[in-house]
């Protein structure tokens, strides 16, 4: 499937216009949306080629620069030490509210496209995979996959380091897919295993992948990639939203 890319819009949010991408099929038909969420890095290579993937699979992509607020539009970070430093220092600049303010306008924009089917779902990885979670609380969203999501388990991210995901992960109806590595610093067995526990105790329909791998293993740049087990993680993806996004309502 051929792509339309390089359009952007800026959607209205709590913090001011919010510059988001949108990759999406060439052809004509209705397809449902997707919010991906990226690093801490905003756009970078890897995401744009990631969501130009999903778009490729009938989806509607949209792209959010999380830190649209805190950066000139197009602003990318890079994958250094002084790229992280700075992104992790946006992290906890952000209030919750903000958060949440930009997955709601990401979300509407998708269900309104003129070319959109109206069914939509969350994507992210690392801050985008905690970011598609709290995105996953709301009931409009019929599916979420979260790639090593950072911050849950100790309830770190945002203005005050102090959020309440891991609460409220009880509250999401969507389908969920979970995707760690085993290896990962920033996610430790016992912080998995509380976000396993709640998602349990909260009977949310969520599959659980857990490999032998380092945080990042999906990014095709650097040394952490893992291209095996990237492969096997986009095609437990695409299945899921497959599923979940183009079935009958």
């Amino acid at each position: 499937m051929t792509l339309r890319e390089h359009e952007f819009t800026d959607l209205s949010t709590l913090t001011g216009p919010m510059r988001t991408h949108v990759i999406r099929p060439a052809g004509p038909g209705k397809f449902p949306g997707i919010v991906l969420w990226s690093e801490i890095f905003q756009v970078t290579g890897p995401i744009r080629r990631a969501a130009a993937f999903l778009a490729g699979h009938g989806f509607i992509v949209a792209v959010p620069e999380v830190y649209h607020d805190l950066e000139e539009p197009g602003t990318v970070l890079a994958y250094d030490t002084a790229g992280a430093e700075r992104g992790n220092a946006h992290k906890i600049t952000r209030t919750i509210e903000a958060y949440d303010s930009d997955a709601a306008a990401a979300v509407e924009f998708l269900k309104n496209h003129p070319d959109s089917t109206g069914k939509t779902g969350s994507i992210g990885i690392c801050l985008g995979g905690h970011l598609a979670t709290r995105t996953a609380l709301r009931p409009d969203i019929s599916a979420g996959v979260c790639c090593y999501p950072t911050d849950i388990h100790q309830g770190s991210l945002g203005l005050g380091m102090a959020d309440d995901t891991l609460s409220r992960l009880g509250e999401i109806k969507a389908e969920m897919l979970y995707l760690w590595g085993r290896q990962d610093p920033h996610i430790p067995r016992n912080g998995r295993r509380l976000i396993y526990d709640a998602l349990t105790d909260g009977e949310v329909h969520f599959t659980w992948h857990e490999f032998n791998a380092q945080h990042a293993f999906l990014r095709d740049e650097g040394p952490r990639h893992d291209p095996e087990l990237a492969q096997l993680s986009w095609s437990l993806i695409t299945a899921m939203l497959q599923r979940t996004l183009k079935s009958a309502p």
